[in-house]
């Protein structure tokens, strides 16, 4: 049953992570600690390798339906990085440290909040065109993408999440990018940064008495059908109507928030 829950946990996490362009972490990493309890480090240290899958994955197909945004695109990812090194050391300080751990799932279903009020004030309402992919009102401003960039990065380091769940809205709000541009972009972002985000979290899980291999275990029955999830989440982004794109980001986003906010501290 462990491993079965693993594997549907992945599909899950692609379909949405694909769909959304959020890495997957919002549905893996609650998804988890409803299934096994609390162990915040070792889901995050596990979802950020799986991030890396879903994104590139995500983002190949966007790039396919010629959606990405490039010259956005190469400044999200470098800031997102630098972003992403100071979460993690962030999510790796003693305020999180031991039994403490369940404190980084408070402050993730904190975050969820203001992205579930960021968007419901936007449902049913179309920026750009019904698709969500007319960008002649964005705003070309590399001050603000580079701000994007960090806003993306940080939360992503310190919750382990692969960072769409923040660089969706912070397009949308400092560059006015329509949804599904937004989306393209973040799927290309996340796999990037997960790649430094994976890499720095699993080095320092010996600090919280947690092998590496662990992380690695959960990570490689999860990225199968993340990927074949992410590969058919993708497809069905293009087809939807925007609303209909926004309104799963939003339930989606509620449902991990209750979560995080009323998981019992781990032992």
């Amino acid at each position: 049953m462990y491993y079965l829950a693993l594997a549907v946990i992945g599909v899950a996490m692609g379909i949405f992570g694909g769909l959304l362009g959020v890495g997957g972490s919002i549905v893996m990493i609650p998804a988890l600690v409803f299934a096994f309890g609390e162990n915040e480090h070792l889901y995050q240290a596990s979802a950020m390798i799986c991030n890396f899958f879903v994104g590139g994955v995500s983002a190949l197909v966007h790039k396919e339906a010629n959606v990405l945004v490039t010259d956005v695109v190469k400044l999200l990812i470098p800031s997102a990085a630098v972003g992403t090194l100071i979460g993690v050391a962030a999510s790796n300080s003693f305020i999180f440290a031991g039994a403490n751990s369940y404190l980084l799932a408070r402050v993730y279903g904190v975050f969820l909040l203001y992205v579930i009020f960021y968007n419901l004030p936007r449902f049913g309402k179309s920026r750009g065109g019904s698709d969500g992919f007319d960008i002649s009102a964005t705003k070309r401003s590399a001050p603000l993408t580079i701000l994007s960039g960090l806003l993306t990065g940080i939360p992503a380091g310190l919750l382990g999440i692969g960072g769409g769940i923040a660089c969706v809205p912070a397009q949308q709000f400092f560059l006015k990018m329509p949804l599904k541009r937004a989306i393209a972009n973040s799927a290309a972002t996340i796999a990037a940064i997960a790649v430094v985000g994976a890499f720095y979290k699993n080095i320092t899980l010996p600090q919280h008495s947690i092998l590496v291999s662990d992380s690695l275990k959960i990570a490689a029955v999860i990225i199968p059908g993340a990927v074949a999830g992410a590969f058919l989440g993708g497809r069905i982004m293009h087809k939807l109507p925007v609303n209909a794109v926004r309104a799963v980001f939003i339930l989606l986003a509620a449902a991990a928030c209750y979560k995080m906010l009323t998981v019992a501290p781990g032992h």
